[in-house]
């Protein structure tokens, strides 16, 4: 054994450091605040997106989310607060939204998603988690958008992405059994999709396999710290839990348990909803982004995942039906085929995705303490990059150089 690690977060990220540190060889122990079974791992699109190689902070993005705060329907909305975190944090937004800093980051998502691509082909699970690479349809309705997105996709070729620009008969050989009111579609061929709790099931049963210990329900309270090392981690049922390396991976909650280390993380939790329904009865082919809704459809697991909005606010977990109206009633625009109903309550699912200021993943050691590795701020790239954070987390505690260059995603960039 090389020694202990402990990880603070159950989602994508912790577990997939989980499976790599195990693989090389350490005693692992994963600590959550909940019982493993509903992170935003859970209910997301399941999409695998080379093709999201531009970062949240984009130009565009602070006037078209100034227009969305006024309709309670949006994709997007802020609720306004006084917050000192949620002000900082704007600020930090609007510094970054810019074309630099999406040229400067592009080639740097783009090779750690291409990673993780990779890297899910090369899972040993033991169990199917409906894996696909068929890619991802960018469905637009409008001439602006089109504009946009051929531009992105020209980006996407310089960048050495598998995309393709499909007219309305093009896009009709792909998903011929529906009908869809578009203008077109962009086809990143790069892409993929997958089921994401039969994946959450598969590594969590491989990891009790390999011998992994799970530590359910079990909020972080405190951080001890001594001589620019953690000693100990405790949690609010007043366990304490020790080992020679630590991992915190704690999603929407990194800022909070990043403060008990000592670490400034800024981070706001973006909800977002979704929820499965069995209309397009095995019809639809591909998922799909609906661009101007914001809203992502996935085929998976005999159903299809609907799912969107962004709500930067503190972690609550009231269900707001505006937002989901707004995404279901963009289905018949693109699909005028199906008018879904509005999802009863129950089959609402909703989670938190931790969202950085810059848009950009947290991903390295710490430079203040000298046994902790940072693995969050992942957005809504969480799933997709999952392994390629789990499989850097372990090189770096191995000692290895990362297979990609993370020196934008310091986790103490803000410091």
């Amino acid at each position: 054994m090389n020694g202990s690690v402990l990880i603070v977060g159950g989602g994508i990220a912790g577990l997939s450091s989980a499976y790599y540190l195990r693989k090389t060889g350490w005693e692992v122990s994963v600590l959550d605040k909940g019982d493993f079974t509903d992170n935003c791992s859970y209910g997301n699109a399941g999409m695998i997106v080379p093709s999201h190689f531009t970062p949240m902070a984009a130009p565009g993005m602070i006037s078209q989310g100034i227009r969305w705060m006024f309709n309670s329907r949006s994709p997007f909305y802020v609720k306004p607060s006084l917050s000192s975190s949620l002000i900082s944090w704007g600020l930090k937004f609007v510094r970054h939204a810019n074309e630099k800093h999406v040229d400067t980051s592009a080639p740097h998502l783009r090779d750690l998603n291409l990673y993780s691509s990779s890297l899910y082909d090369e899972l040993d699970l033991g169990q199917a988690f409906g894996l696909e690479k068929k890619g991802i349809l960018m469905l637009y309705k409008t001439a602006q958008t089109e504009e946009e997105e051929v531009h992105l996709a020209q980006r996407a070729r310089a960048l050495g992405l598998d995309v393709a620009v499909l007219t309305k008969t093009e896009l009709a050989a792909l998903e011929p059994d529906v009908a869809l009111d578009v203008l077109g579609a962009v086809h990143y061929r790069c892409d993929g999709h997958l089921y994401p709790p039969a994946l959450m099931e598969a590594l969590r049963n491989r990891l009790t396999a390999l011998g992994v210990q799970f530590f359910p329900n079990e909020a972080i309270a405190d951080i001890a710290r001594s001589h620019g090392k953690i000693t100990t981690v405790e949690t609010e049922s007043g366990k304490k839990f020790s080992a020679d390396r630590y991992v915190l991976a704690p999603g929407a909650w990194l800022r909070e348990v990043g403060k008990m280390a000592g670490l400034h993380i800024p981070l706001m939790p973006g909800k977002g909803y979704s929820f499965m329904t069995d209309a397009f009865q095995g019809k639809v082919k591909h998922p799909a982004l609906l661009l101007e809704a914001r809203v992502a459809l996935t085929p998976m697991n005999g159903q299809v995942r609907i799912g969107g909005t962004m709500e930067l606010a503190s972690v609550n977990h009231r269900i707001n039906r505006k937002r989901v109206e707004g995404i279901v009633r963009s289905v018949p625009q693109y699909y005028p085929e199906y008018r879904l109903p509005l999802p009863e309550e129950k089959a609402i699912w909703h989670g938190f995705r931790p969202c950085s200021p810059d848009g950009l993943p947290y991903l390295g050691h710490s430079s203040t303490l000298e046994n902790l590795t940072v693995a969050g701020g992942l957005g809504m790239m969480g799933l997709s990059l999952g392994p390629a954070v789990g499989k850097t987390v372990a090189d770096l505690v191995n000692g290895d150089r990362p297979s990609t260059d993370i020196r934008l995603f310091d986790p103490e960039r803000f410091n």
